[in-house]
């Protein structure tokens, strides 16, 4: 582990056996590497699973959640992708060792203060788009130019389609297109979609939590 220090201490590079580099904008230092020689623990091999389970959920989301969480420290020097995976890893798992499953509704892909809408909604509007409505009421906090980030993601295939800054808030809905789906002389699986919507403000200082709305099939060409 490395320890943060003193910024007019600070260096990047390496210095005898010291490491020095920084993260987000704090510098650090650690020593140099040691192989271990004692196999894991139970424990530890149980948390090396569930963390690559976080970063094969998000990393299909990457863009998004560095937007989504950017700027806003879910846990201290932890923004964007380190901060959703934070979230992910305390909130969204569900199940023990070796059962243990990623619960979409939990999940969020925005985290922040932004004030949200009211009566978000997602529907299925036709085999390729997916149709987004909130309120346009404006409540203090709120700005009518600020953005509606839009997510629809299958997770079984991998697959996310996003808008990070999609329609105004005044608009009070939004169209995401499933590219591919419904293509005929095409093989098609069944593919579940996970949708997310959140708002980003119009000075981009700040974003909303997400809020989960539910899923949808489309049917999709078998390799996108």
């Amino acid at each position: 582990m490395g320890k943060f220090i003193k910024e007019e201490y600070a260096f990047k590079g390496k210095v005898g056996a010291l490491h020095g580099s920084s993260i987000d904008g704090k510098p650090y230092v650690k020593g140099e590497y040691k192989k271990r020689t004692k196999p894991a623990k139970k424990g530890e091999k149980q948390n090396r699973n569930k963390f690559k389970m976080a970063h094969l959920w998000l990393y299909p989301l990457l863009d998004f959640v560095k937007q989504g969480f950017k700027g806003f420290h879910y846990k201290e020097n932890s923004q964007g992708y380190n901060a959703a995976k934070s979230h992910l890893l305390l909130n969204a798992f569900e199940g023990k060792t070796p059962d243990l499953t990623i619960n979409p509704a939990l999940a969020k892909v925005s985290y922040g203060n932004l004030p949200l809408a009211s009566n978000m909604t997602a529907t299925k509007l036709d085999e390729s788009h997916l149709k987004f409505t909130w309120d346009n009421v404006l409540a203090t906090g709120m700005n009518i130019y600020d953005q509606a980030m839009l997510l629809a993601y299958d997770v079984q295939n991998r697959v996310a389609y996003h808008l990070t800054t999609g329609p105004f808030r005044e608009t009070g809905e939004a169209i995401l297109k499933i590219p591919g789906a419904g293509i005929k002389n095409k093989k098609l699986i069944a593919a579940t979609f996970h949708c997310y919507l959140a708002f980003l403000a119009a000075d981009r200082s700040r974003q909303s939590d997400s809020v989960y709305l539910g899923n949808f099939i489309f049917q999709t060409p078998e390799k996108i």
